[in-house]
């Protein structure tokens, strides 16, 4: 793998199987637990504008679409953002990294990383971005995995068996995760990282949830309850006073 590539994480290389895995049976995260979840969050409050970080192939960016709103989408694979622009010709998607985001201070209503926190090489920088950009009173609104997921699945290079335990929670570190022809670097960091990171650059937790699954196969629902991978935080930054 070239350098260029590893600074992707891989995602180059993984775009065409990411894109085929969201059309098969195996997106029930996202379908019945992190979209009706975020989306409820979305329809409380009008926004003015919004920027999806980590945009991908654009999916979350057309579900806000759909919702009546024109968002930015960022993301450092090229690959991908072909596909977003393929899909939604009319979108707005643009080449750009979390960690240095090419927008002036309080351009966003809305700010939303849907899955990117465990992609995000420099958190520490990717965070405070995301309060920059965001207007007084705005929302950082994100879905995440769960940091006990993440501590049993980066780092191992496959996938554990339902009854391994966590390891290592408390030591941050990357690891190569492989699945159904996907291989991308993941960052696993306890949640007092993401937590103090999010306080320090101001923001203010207004919902904190793990959604359970609403749809799927009964027996799907019923693994997921047991242990649940996702969590929705609200974040808000203080109007100006």
């Amino acid at each position: 793998m070239t350098p260029a590539d590893d600074d992707l994480g891989g995602w180059d290389d993984s775009a065409q199987a990411w894109i085929d895995d969201l059309a098969s049976e195996h997106e029930f995260g996202r379908r019945h637990v992190l979209d009706p979840a975020m989306l409820a969050r979305v329809r409380r409050r009008s926004f003015a504008n919004a920027l999806d970080v980590g945009c991908g192939e654009g999916r979350f960016c057309r579900l806000l679409a759909a919702e009546g709103m024109a968002p930015i989408g960022i993301d450092p694979a090229e690959a991908l953002l072909a596909e977003a622009r393929r899909r939604d010709p009319q979108g707005d998607y643009r080449l750009g990294r979390a960690e240095r985001l090419a927008f002036d201070d309080a351009s966003f209503d809305l700010v939303v990383s849907y899955l990117t926190l465990i992609d995000i090489p420099d958190i520490g920088a990717a965070i405070p971005e995301m309060a920059r950009v965001l207007r007084p009173g705005g929302t950082l609104l994100i879905a995440h995995i769960n940091a006990f997921t993440t501590a049993t699945i980066v780092g191992t290079d496959e996938w554990p068996e339902e009854e391994e335990r966590i390891r290592g929670y408390l030591t941050e570190r990357s690891g190569w995760v492989e699945w159904r022809g996907i291989r991308i670097r993941n960052w696993h960091r306890p949640m007092a990282t993401y937590m103090t990171l999010l306080l320090d650059a101001g923001l203010t937790l207004r919902h904190f949830a793990e959604p359970p699954a609403t749809g799927g196969p009964a027996d799907r629902r019923a693994q997921y309850d047991d242990a649940p991978w996702f969590h929705v935080m609200e974040w808000a930054k203080a109007d100006s006073e």
